[in-house]
């Protein structure tokens, strides 16, 4: 299975973002990239690990619970 490489510009689309929080990602090493020469890509199998990896679930409608300012 061959895994397609994406450039940072396409990775920021991808996400709906601007191009540096996907620089921001690779600097903090948050996300596995590959080096291509000076090139960076980041594989897509990578990105889609990512977002399901900070995908949060909604609170099911029975546990909701009321938070209120404490004074």
């Amino acid at each position: 299975m061959k895994d397609r490489l994406m450039s940072v510009a396409e990775v920021a689309e991808y996400l709906g973002t601007t191009e540096r929080f996907p620089r921001r990602l690779i600097a903090e090493r948050r996300i596995v990239f590959v080096k291509v020469g000076r090139h960076v890509r980041i594989p897509e199998s990578a990105l889609e690990s990512f977002v399901l990896a900070n995908t949060v679930s909604p609170i099911p409608s029975g546990r909701r619970t009321a938070y209120r300012a404490v004074a």
